[in-house]
């Protein structure tokens, strides 16, 4: 596994509708592996690969680039800025982290972000209970108030600061949900010798912010079949009882058959589940009960598509922590080549 690759795409900025650094990135590196590369009018790249078999079945694969962040909504007197969240947060996980502003004039400004309010040394005994909402959060960029308004305007995009890292056995560090997706995507393609049908790669944007890129991407591909490769919380931590944990971190890929946005063509479950057993591919099915994937916009496109979502399990999610085992990667890496040469 190209591990520098995850590396470069987790720590990139990619906040919902500012996805082009983690595109270029992409860009780069499906050149050669695939026939043409191109970018939607949304931001979506779409990288195709056609079969050498006549009639060949068409495929889309959704891979969605974008992040939760922010985008700045106010900039006080003082040079603070006020944010509003793009994506859903958990705001425990907010505090004291230390933040890129992606300035209008180009240059990236580098701050910290906390709620407002009494640190815990001098704070109330009700402050110090309150769990902070976000638009008690403001970002300190450490720079005088006048130079903060002349490089920083309404809508920059703000997106938290985290190193990716190998720990132990697995790798770990912010937006993995779903950059390893791509990754994925571009892993099995280099171990695929013998592509089965024409393929499409949809790396799509705003999925955080509603699933929004997927839906015109398939719309465009017409394809026979879609899927979406995403990440899937990995539960099974203290304090969570075993029937919720959705998956287990280290028991392969997960296919998922159904959650928010979906319920899954039951019969491509049956294809994977069959190919990784003849390969003998770690796999484990997966419910999810709340949340959902591109998948589910595909599967509503004209008049419907046979849909899933390959999902690789993950703890963490929506923090800058979120780990991954590397045996799960590889499973779905291997699952997805397999299955795309079967």
């Amino acid at each position: 596994m190209n591990i520098k690759l995850l590396k470069s795409l987790s720590e990139s900025p990619g906040v919902s509708g500012r996805e082009e650094r983690v595109r270029e990135i992409l860009k780069r590196e499906v050149q050669g592996l695939f026939d043409e590369v191109t970018t939607d009018p949304l931001g979506s790249l779409i990288a195709t690969k056609r079969s050498k078999l006549p009639d060949a079945k068409k495929v889309l694969l959704a891979c969605h680039i974008d992040e939760i962040g922010f985008y700045v909504r106010h900039i006080d007197d003082k040079g603070f800025l006020r944010i509003i969240n793009v994506g859903g947060f958990d705001t425990r996980n907010l505090l004291a982290r230390r933040v890129r502003v992606q300035a209008s004039d180009g240059d990236d400004l580098f701050g910290v972000m906390n709620p407002s309010g009494r640190p815990t040394h001098i704070a109330k005994e009700e402050e110090r209970k309150k769990v902070p909402e976000i638009t008690d959060f403001f970002v300190d960029l450490f720079i005088p108030a006048d130079e903060v308004k002349k490089k920083v305007r309404i809508g920059d995009p703000v997106t938290l600061v985290q190193e990716f890292s190998e720990i132990g056995e697995c790798v770990s560090g912010k937006c993995l949900d779903n950059r390893v997706a791509a990754f994925v995507a571009i892993e099995a393609m280099r171990k695929v010798t013998n592509l089965k049908y024409d393929l499409t790669l949809a790396c799509t944007v705003q999925e955080e912010v509603g699933l929004r890129g997927a839906g015109p991407a398939c719309y465009t591909a017409e394809p026979d079949i879609a899927i979406a490769i995403d990440t899937t919380l990995a539960v099974d931590i203290p304090g969570v009882p075993e029937d919720e944990r959705i998956s287990r971190m280290g028991d392969g890929v997960a296919l998922t058959i159904l959650d928010s946005s979906i319920i899954a063509d039951r019969s491509l479950i049956d294809e994977f589940e069959a190919v990784s057993k003849q390969r003998d591919i770690p796999h484990q099915l997966s419910i999810l009960i709340r949340g959902g994937t591109d998948s589910g916009a595909m599967q509503r496109v004209r008049g419907g598509y046979r849909a899933m979502t390959l999902s690789i399990p993950t703890r963490y999610i929506h923090t800058v922590t979120e780990s991954t085992s590397k045996k799960d990667l590889q499973s779905a890496i291997d699952l997805l080549a397999a299955w795309l040469e079967t």
